[in-house]
C-alpha cells in the first residue's frame, strides 16, 4: 500500500510540472499577454484563444473517457461533478475569478507557475489569493453555517 502511495504522489508530481510547462509555453504565465487577450477593443491577442481551444478538446475528451471508467488509470477512486445546473454561487464566483484575471493578468495557476519563477506580481498575487481564501473559509465557517443551522433548526421545528 506504501509502495502505491508513493507511485500517486509521483504521478501527480510529473502531471503537475506538464501542466506548469505546458502554462509557461503557451504564455498563460505573462500577464501582459493574457491582459491583451482579455483587451478586446484595444490590441487584442487572440493566441491564448487557441490555447483555451485546446484546453477544451483536451477535457472534452478526457472527460468522455472518464465517464466510462470505474476508476482512476492507478486504481483510486474517480469523483466526477455530479452538479450540472448553474446556481447563484457559482456565477458570482465566475464573475470574481473574471474580474481578478483580468485585473492582474494571473489566475491561480499560472500564478503559482509564476511565483515558482521568481515573479514579484505573481508572488503578490498568491498572497492575496490565500487570504481571500481564508477569508472565504472563516466567513463560511462563523457567518454561513451558524445562519444555516439555525434555519434548518427553526424549519424542523
Amino acid at each position: 500500500m506504501l509502495h502505491k502511495n508513493y507511485l500517486f504522489r509521483l504521478v501527480e508530481f510529473v502531471v503537475g510540472l506538464l501542466f506548469g510547462l505546458g502554462l509557461m509555453l503557451s504564455g498563460m504565465t505573462d500577464p501582459g499577454k493574457v491582459i491583451g487577450f482579455l483587451d478586446l477593443f484595444g490590441h487584442w491577442d487572440p493566441s491564448l484563444a487557441l490555447v483555451m481551444g485546446g484546453a477544451i478538446l483536451v477535457g472534452f475528451f478526457a472527460f468522455t473517457l472518464a465517464k466510462k471508467r470505474a476508476s482512476t488509470f492507478l486504481g483510486g477512486v474517480l469523483r466526477l461533478p455530479t452538479v450540472n445546473r448553474l446556481d447563484k454561487p457559482l456565477v458570482i464566483g465566475s464573475l470574481l475569478f473574471g474580474a481578478g484575471w483580468g485585473l492582474a493578468g494571473f489566475c491561480p495557476g499560472p500564478a503559482l507557475v509564476s511565483m515558482a519563477d521568481g515573479q514579484p506580481k505573481a508572488l503578490s498575487f498568491v498572497l492575496a489569493m490565500l487570504v481571500g481564501m481564508l477569508g472565504f473559509e472563516l466567513m463560511d465557517r462563523f457567518v454561513h453555517a451558524p445562519r444555516k443551522n439555525r434555519l434548518s433548526a427553526f424549519q424542523s421545528q
